[in-house]
């Protein structure tokens, strides 16, 4: 049996970010965040669908359609206005993940495991949505910044990560020999079986975790969260504006070389206008996975 039986996307929304969000002109952040006047085009908010043999999985869960609906949902203050020059969202009604889950034939019910790159509310918005029953993976040195004091600052927003009743399941990857991995040293398998791979993937946020898929009849397959907006620039070694700029250049370098052990695998990121496309031009070229 094969253990991954189909691989979508869905979009909970778009949002327009800075250019120099999706690509570092070497200034400090707060500098281009306060004096940039431009937006980029609409991007999306993807939510990649993964129906594994033992139950769905979903990378990720988009933006929360209150954001735009509920003036409370931000802090107010100087940290909003900081969320709101960092990103104007458009969530038209029925973005949501139980209805774009419903538009490709399944019940937010039949969700078993939830990943999430990092806790950026963009990545976050749909926890509400889940059955109780789901488990919720994130790093564990992501969920330990959550309680901090200055934790707002740095895009957690506590309030709607905290939810009572979320199953979570920190996640530490740990060492291993897997040579197929490589430049990886460490890896938490998601379901037991090799087919999903979080690998930490640092530079975005400390915790930030990138999901390798290796499975039978499919392409492999990387998600990546925000650690690029655009796969041509991460191929390319440049890399987001956000984050720690050393860890994103060595993180990029490590997917890199580890792309060149899956020829063809394509790197699929939250915001990239190209993901769907890459996606479908990947699985129209079926072949048997790499371990």
């Amino acid at each position: 049996m094969k253990p991954v039986k189909r691989v979508s996307v869905l979009s909970t929304g778009t949002v327009q970010i800075r250019p120099e969000h999706v690509e570092t002109n070497g200034t400090p952040l707060m500098w281009w965040l306060n004096t940039s006047r431009r937006w980029t085009d609409p991007r999306p908010i993807n939510v990649y669908v993964i129906e594994h043999a033992k139950g769905l999985v979903l990378f990720d869960t988009g933006q929360d359609q209150r954001s735009v609906t509920d003036t409370e949902y931000f802090p107010g203050g100087v940290t909003g206005h900081m969320y709101r020059r960092l990103a104007k969202f458009d969530i038209p009604e029925g973005a949501t993940l139980t209805e774009q889950l419903r538009a490709q034939g399944y019940d937010i019910s039949d969700v078993r495991v939830v990943i999430l790159s990092h806790l950026h509310q963009d990545h976050i918005g749909g926890l509400r949505e889940l059955p109780r029953s789901a488990r919720v993976l994130a790093s564990g040195v992501e969920l330990a910044e959550v309680d901090k004091r200055f934790a707002v600052l740095n895009g957690l927003l506590r309030d709607h990560i905290n939810i009572p009743g979320i199953n979570w399941v920190p996640v530490t990857p740990q060492p291993g020999r897997d040579d197929s991995i490589a430049p990886f040293t460490h890896a938490h398998d998601v379901m037991g079986d090799g087919s999903l791979l979080l690998l930490p993937t640092p530079g975005h946020t400390p915790g930030s975790m990138s999901l390798l898929l290796r499975s039978e009849g499919l392409p492999s397959m990387l998600f990546v969260g925000d650690v690029t907006y655009d796969a041509d620039l991460l191929a390319a070694d440049r890399v987001p504006g956000v984050g720690d700029r050393a860890g994103l250049h060595e993180t990029t370098r490590r997917i890199n070389q580890l792309a060149t052990r899956y020829p063809g695998m394509p790197i699929l990121a939250a915001h990239d206008p190209a993901a769907a496309r890459l996606l479908e031009s990947a699985l129209s070229q079926p072949r048997k996975a790499i371990h």
